[in-house]
């Protein structure tokens, strides 16, 4: 997945917690508190749900990270002034092409949704997600093709 880079600023506290759990190299529940914590701190911040849902995917722990998608889809919605319900978008719901933006990464976290339903073999829902970011992305300025390429390998 594509880096995103924290558009907001964060609180010392936050690059705290953030920074702790990038250093832990003991058991990984000892980064995942650290991240929690973080979020807890900071529950407005998408960066912070954005590390959050990486943390999990990497640790092949999809149902959390699926969790934290939402959660993070939910709280960029609010922020955007766009429907949580990404299947009610559409391209005018509002001004996608900002790249530091709220509604910026709703998409990349749609996408992130795309590929976490994609590694649970949920490939019709893969293709649903993938096929709302092609209509209210249609530059791909998420990348969102590279899942769609992935997706036609395990569909082949």
């Amino acid at each position: 997945m594509q880096e995103v880079i924290p558009s907001e600023k964060l609180s010392e506290r936050v690059v705290g917690y953030l920074n702790a759990a990038a250093n832990t190299k003991s058991d990984w529940r000892d980064a995942e508190l650290l991240l929690l914590r973080a979020q807890a701190a900071a529950p407005d911040c998408l960066y912070v749900y954005y590390v959050l849902y990486k943390f999990y995917f990497n640790r092949n722990r999809l149902a959390d990270a699926d969790r934290i998608v939402y959660l993070a889809l939910d709280t960029a919605a609010r922020q955007a002034a766009i429907t949580a319900d990404w299947h009610l978008l559409s391209r005018t719901s509002c001004d996608w092409s900002d790249i530091n933006s709220p509604q910026h990464f709703y998409l990349f976290s749609l996408k992130a949704l795309s590929f976490i339903r994609l590694r649970q073999q949920r490939l019709d829902d893969t293709q649903q997600i993938l096929a709302k970011l092609r209509e209210i992305d249609p530059d791909d300025s998420v990348g969102a093709s590279v899942i769609e390429a992935y997706a036609a390998g395990v569909a082949a």
